[in-house]
Formats: C-alpha cells, sequence, structure tokens
C-alpha cells in the first residue's frame, strides 16, 4: 500500500476513535442519576410532602432530568432509624434526612441546640446551626456532604389523661423524649423517660407504654398522636421552646463526588444555610397549620412563673453538657456562648426581614 494511502487511513482511524470517545463521554455526561433518599417519617409527614418532594423537583429541573430522585419513606430500605447515619456514610443510601440525636453521643457538638429553653424561632434557630456547624463541628459530619441542618418549631405535651400545668403534673408519667438531652431533663422534672426514634410513638402510646409524648405539632398528624393523646401542653408565645430537636440532610461524600462538575453545581445551588433557613420555617409554619386543627379546650398554656422555675430546673442539664464537652478536649463555655450568640443574632436578623 503506497505511504500515502497507509497515513490516510491512519487519520481515518483516529478521527473515528476520537469522534466515538468523545461521543461515549457526551453519553456518560448525560446519563440520568437516580438518588436514594431514606427517611424515618410516613408519606403524609411534612418532611416528605414539603421539604423532599419539592427538593427534588427543584434538583430535577435545575439538571435538566440529569438528577432525580428515589425517595423512601418509614424506613422501607430496611434498617433502624438510628442506623440512616452509618447507611449514607457507608454508600448504602445516597442521602438521609434523619436526627443526629438518636444516635446519643456521636454528635455531642450539636446537642447544644437540643439543651432546654435555647430557641425562639425554628428559621433563626436553623440559620444559626448551620453557622454554627460550619464554624465549630464539621468533623462531627466529616464522613457526609451536608445539604442542609435545621430544627423544629419545639416540642409540646402530648398526654393520655391529664393536661400538664405544674411540674407535679409529671411525676411518675412515662414520658418519651426525643434526645439525650430532653431525656435528662425529663427526668429532673420527675417524670420517667422513655428513649425512642419517633416512629416507634404510636404504637407506644396504644399500648400503654407511655403515657406522654414529647412532639411537635408539625409531626403530630402524620404520627396520629392528635387521636392517641387528649391533652396538649405547652409554654406560652412569649416563653422560650422547652426543647428542640436538630435534623441533619445529608448525602453520601463519594456520591457527591462522582458527580460531574455541573451537577455538583445544581445539589450546591439547592443546599447550605438558605435551605435550611426555609426547612426551619417550613416546619414551624406546619406547627401553626397542625394546632389550629385541635380542639381549643385540648391545649394549655403553661404559665410563665411555672416556666421560670423549669429553666431554673434545667441550668444542670446545661451545665452537665459544658463539662461533658470539655471532658472531650473542647471549650465547652466558649461552644455555648457561641451557640447562643448565633440563635441571638439570627434571631433579630429575621425578625428584620420579616418586618
Amino acid at each position: 500500500m503506497p505511504v500515502e494511502s497507509r497515513e490516510q487511513g491512519v487519520l481515518i482511524i483516529r478521527v473515528v476513535t476520537a469522534m466515538a470517545s468523545m461521543l461515549i463521554l457526551t453519553v456518560a455526561q448525560a446519563q440520568t442519576v437516580n438518588l436514594k433518599i431514606h427517611h424515618p417519617l410516613p408519606v403524609s409527614s411534612t418532611v416528605h410532602q414539603q421539604v423532599l418532594l419539592p427538593w427534588c423537583d427543584s434538583i430535577a429541573a435545575q439538571s435538566k432530568d440529569r438528577l432525580r430522585c428515589q425517595i423512601f419513606p418509614s424506613m422501607q430500605l430496611g434498617g433502624t432509624v438510628p442506623q440512616l447515619i452509618d447507611q449514607v456514610e457507608d454508600g448504602v443510601v445516597d442521602i438521609i434526612w434523619t436526627l443526629p440525636g438518636y444516635s446519643p453521643g456521636r454528635f455531642p457538638r450539636t446537642e447544644v441546640f437540643e439543651l432546654p429553653f435555647m430557641i425562639r424561632d425554628a428559621e433563626a434557630a436553623s440559620r444559626a446551626l448551620w453557622d454554627y456547624v460550619h464554624r465549630y463541628d464539621m468533623e462531627e459530619f466529616s464522613e457526609m456532604k451536608l445539604l442542609a441542618l435545621h430544627v423544629h418549631g419545639g416540642g409540646v405535651f402530648h398526654t393520655v389523661d391529664r393536661p400538664i400545668t405544674r411540674q407535679r403534673d409529671l411525676r411518675g408519667m412515662k414520658m418519651r423524649a426525643p434526645t439525650r438531652q430532653t431525656t435528662r431533663f425529663m427526668a429532673i422534672l420527675g417524670s420517667t423517660p422513655v428513649g425512642m426514634p419517633v416512629p416507634q410513638v404510636p404504637e407506644a402510646l396504644a399500648k400503654g407504654v407511655i403515657d406522654s409524648t414529647l412532639l411537635p405539632y408539625e409531626v403530630m398528624p402524620a404520627l396520629k398522636v392528635d387521636e392517641l393523646t387528649r391533652y396538649h401542653s405547652e409554654p406560652g408565645p412569649e416563653q422560650p421552646k422547652i426543647y428542640t430537636s436538630v435534623f441533619v440532610f445529608g448525602m453520601n461524600k463519594s456520591r457527591y463526588d462522582s458527580l460531574p462538575p455541573e451537577l455538583k453545581k445544581v445539589i450546591d445551588a439547592n443546599s447550605g444555610i438558605e435551605l435550611s433557613a426555609r426547612m426551619g420555617r417550613i416546619f414551624a409554619q406546619a406547627e401553626v397549620t397542625n394546632r389550629k386543627t385541635l380542639p381549643p379546650d385540648s391545649i394549655n398554656i403553661i404559665s410563665a412563673a411555672e416556666i421560670q422555675k423549669w429553666k431554673k430546673l434545667g441550668e444542670p442539664i446545661v451545665a452537665g453538657w459544658v463539662r461533658d464537652i470539655s471532658k472531650g478536649g473542647d471549650d465547652g463555655p466558649a461552644l455555648l456562648q457561641a451557640a447562643q450568640r448565633l440563635i441571638s443574632d439570627y434571631q433579630t436578623q429575621v425578625a428584620l426581614e420579616r418586618d
């Protein structure tokens, strides 16, 4: 074969090979990425309907359907609620929404937000939580890609046979509490605390395992707690919340790292402090909505004077957290002050934005 023809043949092969490589790359880049999202609550819950579904719609639209979700509520992929953190860190699932507090001792620095009477406003506290973790606590979340961190609007006593107006009403009452800091506080107030993840609450109420549960109004209908309890007791609106819980919306790091840059940008645009604030706001709004569904005579307000007594009783819980976190090598007083300052600063900012 003449040299010229041979060179032309080689050139054609190179061009075809290059075009094929480009085609393969283009096809790979255009492939749909399906993200498995696992969470513990029913389809009817606030997080499923008002947070996860809209979030999935948003990333699908912004990625031109290259990012899609498969949401598995009510632990449909198996395992227990406390195992959700491990599931996302190990890559069993791509994304989870859960409470770090269901893994006691694993996220001690974030527990400062779960101390008694720490917050007043869920949106402001959710902003503060995101800021706090990124300044002081990324080590505890280093094994996942954080999408959002938020709190709910504050827990309320839901009781089967009597309202709670004073501390003495709690004596001997079998009380479900969500986190170890809240469990400790309920013990100080005189109840018999029973720790359990929230999906177990309906059965525990129905079988008499517990007499009462601390829950936000937000999740009450999804768990049918409004049908299983008769009385709902809370501080007045001028008081801080008895407690709140920290929630994490997180993604497997390797899964995120495997995405092409343009899809990472979509995830990043739908993550962060603004998403955290929006989730806090959604949960707080659901509280107001769900509270209105209850008979007015089923709701009672714990007096300001009584709440002041409870705040005093809660001081050892705060001191205990400071002591425990300091034993681990952290500056407990400084972290407490930082969380309180951030909550206060964002409370002022959110109030100005609403005005």
